[in-house]
């Protein structure tokens, strides 16, 4: 019987470079005997990860492609069933992995939307051009998503700053091709 775990080829591996891909979540463990695995997504909302057919999955230097079979919501967890993960060993054998996406698969967003990946490195100014940092993370909280903004070697100081991540209001621009944003923000708050 053939594993429907399929290696990648040096194209497909050279296709998913580190900087080509965003992880959408980790393989985290087993769930019961018959190798479904808990997932820990991050994505949002969580079982959006389900939305995505085939995934790939990288544990150490392996990178393999799995057929989503099924994935639901466990209590306040996820779970999923993939193709030719049969059992606990074969689902044991991938906790810790790494589940991938190549960006050029990922949905097509609106003009004024942004994936948080797009979003990770940009420079960030006020709108007197003072340089605050690079967006070092963003995480999500119960009233909006917060970036953190972490001066560096160009910035006025280098300060850990959280900005409220509000299009219009705090956040005035993203320009990726420049790889910069403009905020509404006060350096010294």
């Amino acid at each position: 019987m053939s594993d429907p775990a399929r290696s990648t080829s040096p194209a497909d591996a050279h296709r998913l470079a580190p900087e080509d891909c965003v992880v959408l979540g980790q393989l985290t463990s087993p769930h019961g005997i018959q190798g479904w695995l808990k997932v820990y997504a991050y994505t949002s909302p969580a079982d959006s990860i389900f939305d995505y057919p085939e995934w790939w999955v990288r544990k150490g230097d392996r990178l393999s492609r799995y057929r989503v079979v099924q994935g639901r919501r466990q209590g306040k967890g996820l779970v999923v069933q993939l193709d030719g993960v049969a059992d606990r060993s074969a689902a044991e054998a991938l906790v810790k992995a790494d589940i991938l996406m190549p960006k050029d698969e990922l949905p097509e967003l609106a003009d004024d939307e942004y994936y948080w990946h797009e979003l990770e490195g940009l420079a960030v100014f006020t709108r007197a051009g003072e340089r605050l940092g690079r967006v070092a993370g963003l995480f999500e909280t119960g009233a909006n998503d917060v970036m953190m903004v972490r001066g560096d070697r160009e910035a006025i100081d280098r300060r850990e700053r959280l900005l409220p991540y509000l299009p219009g209001d705090v956040i005035i621009e993203v320009d990726l091709d420049a790889g910069q944003m403009r905020v509404d923000w006060d350096p010294d708050f």
